[in-house]
């Protein structure tokens, strides 16, 4: 059987076919096709290297309306000055068995992570919101910013980051005029609707029952293990939602946490993305603080690649 190569996307080549894609849109639509069945998405699959040095964690997932099945591989790497982390994915065909595109990740990473968050502070956030608070500063919080800035009517944008270039106070500072830079923690989360961690801590940053009253407080930490942004014991106090509940709690490192050393189940979850935007999950009444985890799914990943492999189709 004669097949054509597969497409090779480098870093900036999958930057500039990315700013012709409505991500939000594609999540929100990608976690439909999960609710409908359209979707097929594995748990993710943790490859650890010997004596400790590093490990892969491979996402899988199949979009069956599209014909794609794909994978994205991440490697954690150990180094002496630090670890090494990449990602790629690849798309391949339902029909032929072949393959489509392989693409470098970080891009994607970084977009289809923000988009996520998005999609569930348009569906959870209080419609009257109107403060909103970013933990973090790096590329994901300026992307979080970026995808959340207009899903409601935010009276106040609070940045706070323990590690804030110049650089990048001057890109967040132009993405939208509403943002204002604090000096602590306390200052950026006073009185906020939503709180976005966005940072790459392993531990906890924020605990969601130390706010003056409940709010969204959502989430997304690092590859490294069992890594989480709220102390485990709180999630017995909050209303718990993540983007899906089939993979999230066997991965995030407060849930796994929460369930081994404080009684927590994976029951308490309250609704996950699908659930969400197929209109199956109840709402929180904000009666206490509510809480959204994701660990990124393959299928974010997949969605746009394919997006991009058809973007890249049409080009040539």
């Amino acid at each position: 059987m004669s097949s054509n190569p597969p497409i090779v996307l480098q870093q900036a080549e999958a930057r500039r076919l990315l700013q012709q894609v409505d991500v939000h849109q594609a999540m929100r639509n990608m976690f439909l096709d999960l609710a409908t069945g359209e979707a097929v998405q594995p748990a993710q699959q943790l490859v650890e290297f010997p004596n400790a040095a590093g490990d892969f964690i491979n996402y899988l997932g199949v979009l069956a309306k599209d014909g794609v099945y794909g994978v994205k591989t991440s490697p954690y790497i150990k180094k002496p000055d630090g670890a090494l982390v990449t990602a790629w994915t690849l798309l391949m065909s339902m029909d032929s068995g072949q393959p489509l595109l392989l693409c470098d990740s970080a891009e994607l990473t970084t977009a289809r992570t923000a988009a996520t968050t998005a999609v569930a502070v348009e569906a959870l956030a209080p419609a009257q919101a109107r403060r909103l608070a970013v933990v973090g500063s790096g590329p994901v919080a300026r992307a979080h910013l970026h995808y959340v800035k207009g899903l409601r009517d935010w009276q106040r944008i609070a940045v706070y980051s323990p590690s804030l270039s110049d650089d990048a106070r001057t890109q967040l500072a132009a993405q939208d005029p509403r943002v204002e830079f604090s000096a602590t923690l306390e200052d950026a989360v006073a009185e906020a609707d939503v709180v976005m961690l966005c940072t790459s801590s392993a531990g906890p940053v924020l605990d969601p029952r130390s706010l003056a009253r409940p709010a969204l407080v959502t989430s997304i930490s690092t590859n490294a293990p069992r890594a989480h942004e709220v102390p485990p014991q709180a999630l017995g106090e909050m209303d718990v939602y993540c983007d899906y509940r089939a993979t999230t709690p066997g991965s995030a490192g407060e849930m796994l946490l929460a369930a081994e050393l404080h009684g927590w189940s994976r029951d308490a979850i309250r609704g996950d993305l699908p659930e969400l935007v197929s209109g199956k999950a109840t709402r929180p009444d904000y009666s206490r603080p509510v809480f959204f985890r994701s660990i990124g799914l393959g299928l974010e990943d997949m969605a746009l690649a394919n997006a991009l492999y058809h973007l890249q189709r049409q080009g040539q």
